[in-house]
């Protein structure tokens, strides 16, 4: 499936902001046998005084943007053409979750990829005793790593509501989950933090996800704005898995991958600092427009 995707993300200040510098993480990422990035821009107005395109650690292709003049507002804006594969749904290998301690306590390669990274808490992430009893009760009398996963995911979209205004991207995840309501950010980290608990290495994306729905299906929420799902190690046979909790489904050719990282403080779209009195209004919007192949 193709898409062409617009992201536009606007910054408006009380007053005129100074010395504003700006790390991005919008551009849909290139995976073999996944997804192909045919063309992306990431342009700005007004354009900034300095500007560097790089990669991190995780693969992720980063924009860092610097302003010295003043200014009042600031306009973020991402072009993208991205082909992506239809994906079967992973195959069961048969690893028993038992044997994914041992398995990991002997895996030496520390590379982006490594489940190793995924494994311990994070900024965004903690091991919360509730979340870890109700992913243990989730997963009774699952046996392989990806069926645990499965359970977890599902349990998950069918104990939480999808509630826009329930949180913001500051809530902690046992804020969200004790009240069972948040966005797809939130059905995530919890995710990520339950898997955590049982030994399974997760991770977050952080990605688009079609706003045009298949002929007779609904349209899946989360789609005006950026997305989030999870990723998790089911052994070195099955690999890495990627789970949507927020629509109870695995990715596939309805998810574009923009980044990868242990949660959403790896991968915030836009962070930025500056030198400002007053506050400042944000809005984004996406569109993600499936082409005819």
């Amino acid at each position: 499936m193709r898409y062409d995707i617009t992201s536009l993300i606007t910054y408006t200040f009380v007053s005129p902001a100074a010395g504003a510098r700006q790390i991005m993480h919008l551009m849909p990422l290139e995976l073999p046998l996944r997804q192909h990035l045919v063309a992306g821009r990431v342009s700005f107005d007004p354009e900034p005084s300095t500007r560097r395109d790089r990669v991190d650690f995780f693969g992720n292709c980063v924009t860092e943007a610097g302003f010295s003049e003043t200014v009042r507002d600031i306009s973020i804006r991402l072009h993208a053409r991205v082909k992506v594969e239809s994906a079967a749904p992973p195959r069961e290998q048969g690893l028993a979750r038992e044997a994914l301690g041992a398995l990991l306590l002997d895996w030496s390669d520390v590379g982006a990829q490594s489940p190793a990274h995924f494994l311990a808490p994070s900024p965004k992430v903690p091991l919360e005793p509730v979340i870890a009893a109700f992913a243990r009760h989730a997963a009774a009398g699952a046996e392989t790593v990806l069926a645990t996963v499965d359970r977890v995911g599902r349990r998950i979209h069918a104990d939480m509501k999808f509630d826009s205004k329930a949180t913001t991207v500051r809530t902690p995840i046992l804020e969200a989950f004790e009240k069972r309501r948040g966005v797809c950010q939130d059905f995530t980290q919890i995710m990520i933090s339950a898997l955590r608990s049982l030994g399974i290495p997760a991770g977050y994306v952080s990605g688009f996800l079609r706003t045009l729905p298949p002929p007779g299906k609904p349209r899946l929420e989360g789609a005006d704005a950026m997305h989030a799902w999870v990723r998790a190690w089911c052994g070195p046979e099955t690999g890495w898995v990627e789970f949507d909790p927020t629509n109870d489904m695995y990715a596939g050719a309805d998810h574009v991958v923009v980044a990868y990282g242990r949660d959403y403080s790896d991968v915030v779209p836009v962070r930025g600092a500056m030198r400002i009195s007053g506050g400042h209004k944000t809005k984004q919007v996406v569109d993600v427009v499936p082409l005819e192949d």
